[in-house]
C-alpha cells in the first residue's frame, strides 16, 4: 500500500510538471530592467556628447561609429525627450541637468518653417520638459514653433505640407508621419486659447483619414494633392517596399496618431479608426511571433529581412494609450499585445548591454531600407518611444 501510494504521488507530480509551462517574468521586473538600462545608456550618451556643442545622437554610421546631428535634423528632439522620461521615472538632479542641456540644443527649431517635423522636435523635448518642470521659458519657445509649423498649412488644401523636395513628382505631399506633429498643435491651441491650431489639426487628421487609408486600414506612406483641385493625384511610398505595401513604421505612425487624436479630442471617429488600424497590425499574418515587425509587412523574402524595433516601440506605446480609451476585453487585448512587445524589446534580442551599441538603448531598427540608409541599426526615436512605452505601462500597472 505504501509503495502504491508513493507511485501514485510520483505519477501525479510528473503529470503536473508536464502540464505546467514556465512562468513569464513579472512585468514589473521587465519594466524596471528596461527603465534602468535606458537610464544607464542615456547618461552614457549624454556624457559622451556633453562637450560636443550642439550635437545630438542620430544612429550609427556604416562603420559602426556614432552618428550625430545638430538641431536641424528631424530627430533632434528625441534624445532630450528620452532623458525627460528617464527623469520622470527617477527624478535625480543629474538626469534633469542633462535633459535641460540637450533640450536647449534644439531651441532654434522654433524658427524652422521648412519642415513639418517641428512637432517631433519641440514637443518631445520642450513639451516633456514643460510637463515635468513647468518652466515658463519653454512656453514661448513652443508657441513660436507652433506658429512656424502653421506656415506649412494651406487653407485651400486643409493639410500641413510635409516635404518640399521632388517637386517634379509631388505637388503637395503629405506623409503619414505628419500625424505625429498634431499633438503639438493641440497643445498650442490650449496654451494660447486660440482655436486656429486646433482647426488645423482637425482638418489635417480628417483629410488624412479620408485619403491615406486602404479598405483594410493599412496606409500609404505619401499622398500628394493636386494644388488646384485639392484631391490626391498620387499615392505611393518613399521608405516602404512598394506603393501598395504596408511599411511597418508607417502603420505605427497611423495607430499612434489616431489614438492620440481620440484621446485629445474625444471624437469617436478617431477612436474607431485607431481600433481598425490596430486590428490590421495585430492580426497581420506576417507579424512575427515576438511582435517586432519586419521593416515592411509585405517585404519579399520574409522572414529573411530586417526587423524594425522602432515600429514595435511606437505601436506598443500607442496600444497602451488605446487600452486606456477602451474597456473590458478590448482594453485587455491592447494591453496584452503591448506587454508582449515590451517583453520582446526588453529581451537580449533587442535591448543593448550597458556601454555598447554606441549607448543607444535598442538594437535592430530600420530607417530607410530602399535608400540603403539606417538598416539594422539603433535609432534615437526607437529609444524615445521605448522609454515612453515603459513609462506608460508603469503608470497603468500602478508601479
Amino acid at each position: 500500500m505504501h509503495k502504491l501510494t508513493l507511485l501514485c504521488l510520483l505519477v501525479a507530480i510528473t503529470l503536473t510538471n508536464c502540464n505546467n509551462t514556465p512562468e513569464q517574468e513579472p512585468i514589473a521586473s521587465v519594466i524596471e530592467r528596461g527603465l534602468e538600462r535606458s537610464e544607464v545608456q542615456g547618461l552614457l550618451m549624454a556624457k559622451a556628447l556633453e562637450d560636443q556643442e550642439g550635437r545630438l545622437p542620430m544612429t550609427t554610421d556604416p562603420g559602426g561609429k556614432l552618428k550625430t546631428s545638430d538641431y536641424r535634423w528631424w530627430c533632434s528632439g528625441f534624445f532630450p525627450g528620452q532623458l525627460w522620461y528617464s527623469y520622470e521615472n527617477n527624478p535625480i538632479p543629474e538626469l534633469r541637468k542633462y535633459a535641460e542641456l540637450y533640450t536647449n540644443r534644439v531651441e532654434d527649431v522654433k524658427h524652422i518653417t521648412y519642415s513639418h517635423d517641428v512637432g517631433f522636435m519641440l514637443y518631445c523635448s520642450y513639451g516633456n520638459g514643460y510637463r515635468l518642470t513647468q518652466n515658463p521659458e519653454y512656453i514661448d519657445i513652443m508657441i513660436t514653433g507652433a506658429n512656424s509649423l502653421s506656415t506649412r498649412y494651406r487653407e485651400n488644401m486643409g493639410l500641413i505640407r510635409s516635404w518640399d523636395f521632388n517637386k517634379d513628382k509631388w505637388q503637395y505631399p503629405v506623409i503619414i508621419d505628419n500625424m505625429m506633429n498634431l499633438e503639438f498643435m493641440l497643445w498650442a491651441s490650449r496654451a494660447t486659447n486660440n482655436p486656429k491650431y486646433r482647426d488645423i489639426t482637425i482638418s489635417h487628421a480628417d483629410k488624412t483619414m479620408e485619403n491615406h487609408f486602404r479598405p483594410d486600414y493599412s496606409c500609404y506612406h505619401v499622398v500628394s494633392y493636386d494644388t488646384i483641385t485639392g484631391v490626391p493625384h498620387i499615392k505611393q511610398t518613399h521608405q516602404g517596399f512598394a506603393d501598395e505595401s504596408a511599411w511597418a513604421r508607417g502603420q505605427a505612425w497611423a495607430i499612434y496618431g489616431y489614438t492620440m487624436m481620440a484621446r485629445e479630442t474625444g471624437k469617436p471617429e478617431y477612436l474607431s479608426h485607431a481600433k481598425n488600424v490596430a486590428s490590421f497590425i495585430m492580426n497581420h499574418p506576417n507579424m512575427p511571433e515576438d511582435k517586432v515587425p519586419y521593416w515592411d509587412f509585405d517585404a519579399p523574402e520574409i522572414p529573411n529581412v530586417p526587423r524594425d524595433a522602432s515600429a514595435a516601440a511606437i505601436i506598443a506605446s500607442a496600444l497602451l494609450d488605446l487600452s486606456q480609451l477602451t474597456t473590458d476585453e478590448e482594453s485587455k487585448k491592447y494591453l496584452a499585445y503591448a506587454e508582449d512587445q515590451i517583453r520582446s524589446l526588453t529581451s537580449p534580442d533587442y535591448l543593448a548591454e550597458p556601454d555598447t551599441n554606441n549607448n543607444f538603448i535598442l538594437m535592430h531598427s530600420t530607417g530607410h531600407l530602399p535608400g540603403n540608409s539606417e538598416v539594422d541599426v539603433p535609432l534615437s526615436y526607437a529609444d524615445y518611444y521605448y522609454v515612453e512605452a515603459l513609462t506608460r505601462l508603469k503608470k497603468i500597472k500602478g508601479l
